[in-house]
């Protein structure tokens, strides 16, 4: 497919749907900054309720979020939207078209919803999300050595590199950039200094839609 250049007959109806707090909706958000396509983000999930109406279950029979809705097009599942917004409007280092470089990107992005994600959300939830009532500090005990051990992978694989697939920013910065904000402000827990992903994430704050939609208080 060939990607459109930014403000090349601009789309404006492009419609996200999803509470902003949500980390899928973030790397949605995020990715809409950085191809430059306009859109109307719509409240859904949680408070916001919508999510189980009969009208959105025809969008997204999960009724979960984040939708994306282009045209006749609605897309589910927040990798694949990322995806489809990088090959849809570009630039084209953001998801690489040489298949050995786009195969790397797509490896991390597998990574942090099968090795990253299990050990995060439990972490997340029983230090945030969930009332206090409800939350289980050895849960979270256990969630945050292990989220630990996959940030020292990281951190080692960033050694050299500005982003996670070398000097280009791509989609695998954008999906472990946003975890990368959560973990770094969970309370509760005396976090490891890792000098390289502290130097990338300094990197990521840089950058206008991580500061607008992902830089943000923990909720």
């Amino acid at each position: 497919m060939r990607r459109r250049k930014r403000g090349e007959n601009a789309v404006t109806d492009l419609i996200l749907w999803g509470r902003a707090n949500s980390i899928n909706v973030q790397k949605v958000l995020w990715a809409l900054v950085e191809v430059g396509a306009p859109f109307e983000r719509r409240d859904a999930g949680m408070e916001f309720g919508v999510v189980d109406t009969p009208e959105y279950r025809k969008l997204n029979p999960n009724g979960r979020v984040p939708t994306l809705v282009d045209g006749d097009l609605a897309l589910w599942e927040s990798h694949a939207i990322i995806r489809y917004l990088a090959a849809k409007f570009g630039p084209a280092s953001l998801y690489p078209e040489e298949i050995g470089a786009r195969a790397l990107v797509d490896r991390w992005m597998f990574w942090s919803m099968g090795t990253m994600h299990p050990v995060e959300f439990p972490l997340f939830f029983h230090t945030v999300r969930l009332p206090p009532a409800e939350r289980d500090p050895a849960i979270a005990a256990k969630a945050f050595v292990e989220t630990c051990e996959r940030w020292a992978l990281i951190d080692a694989h960033l050694a050299g590199r500005d982003f996670i697939e070398g000097d280009a920013f791509t989609l695998a910065d954008i999906v472990l950039g946003c975890s990368a904000h959560r973990w770094r402000h969970i309370p509760g827990f005396e976090r490891p200094d890792f000098p390289n992903m502290r130097a990338w994430y300094e990197r990521l704050l840089k950058r206008p839609g991580y500061t607008a939609h992902v830089a943000l208080p923990l909720s």
